[in-house]
């Protein structure tokens, strides 16, 4: 486990592999190992940098003034790309959108192609029934722990409010204590995790931001599930006629969190735009 200190605080990540570098990121309540199933069978000779983003899951807190708004978490994401030098990046977003903003704050520089997996986007900002749970959390007292236990009870988080919505085949028991656990255990990431779901959300300002990707210049490829009920269905398509040079594609029989549903039917889609941009970029 690699980690760098940035100024928000320290961010820990795994990586495996060499070559062009692939950042695979992830949603609340979540850490690097929803990548898992899929890291596998995506092809060798790239770079796999999964970080660990201060969204509940992270082991480390952040400084106790660190920006963790939605514009303060796309910024520590673009300093992350900095701390580890990366250059002609392939961004891989999952659940959370704040990513998708790296062009609006003029900080996509070393971003050199990306690939969007259903995540939030336009006005979807807290998304569906989960985003307003874990919104309605933060504003609670002890309604952030309250959501952790909660979802560590199978029948409850399977219900729409929390993971019902979020992956078509129950999460295991254990991966959700590991991702549960630091909330439930260390007070600064519980302190950061309500940082973030308690910030607000100018609708208007979210969609102005998202079709800022409409000047992103290198090759995209949107990954849809269209039977996920989190992530609106329209929204991928939306993306995918907002950026230049960008494909669609759909992974059917999967919610939100594709990766988990449908590990090979993900990595073979990710992994064929991987090797056409790296085959395009020596040809």
């Amino acid at each position: 486990m690699g980690q760098v200190h940035l100024t928000a605080g320290p961010v820990e990540y795994t990586e495996v592999g060499d070559g062009p570098p692939v950042v695979l990121l992830h949603g609340l309540f979540m850490d690097e190992s929803l990548w898992d199933a899929t890291l596998p069978l995506l092809p060798n000779g790239f770079r796999y940098i999964c970080p660990v983003l201060p969204l509940g899951g992270h082991r480390r807190p952040m400084a106790p003034d660190a920006d963790l708004t939605l514009m303060g978490m796309a910024h520590l994401l673009a300093d992350f790309l900095d701390a580890l030098d990366l250059r002609d990046a392939t961004l891989v977003h999952a659940d959370w959108g704040g990513g998708l903003f790296l062009t609006a704050i003029g900080r996509d520089e070393r971003v050199g192609a990306i690939v969007i997996l259903p995540c939030e986007a336009f006005d979807n900002f807290p998304p569906g029934l989960p985003g307003r749970m874990a919104t309605l959390a933060s504003h609670l007292p002890g309604g952030i722990t309250l959501a952790a236990r909660q979802l560590r009870i199978g029948f409850v988080r399977r219900t729409p409010l929390l993971f019902g919505w979020m992956v078509r085949r129950d999460l295991s028991d254990d991966l959700v204590r590991r991702w549960t656990e630091p909330s439930l255990t260390i007070p600064g990431v519980r302190r950061d995790l309500e940082k973030y779901a308690a910030s607000t959300f100018d609708k208007r300002g979210l969609v102005r931001d998202t079709e800022a990707l409409s000047g992103f210049d290198g090759p995209a490829l949107v990954l849809w599930s269209p039977d996920n009920r989190v992530m609106p269905p329209e929204h991928g398509h939306r993306l995918a006629e907002l950026i230049p040079r960008c494909r669609y594609a759909e992974i059917d029989d999967a919610y939100v969190l594709s990766m988990l549903d449908r590990p090979a039917e993900v990595a073979a889609q990710i992994g064929s735009f991987l090797i056409e941009r790296r085959d395009t970029a020596d040809a």
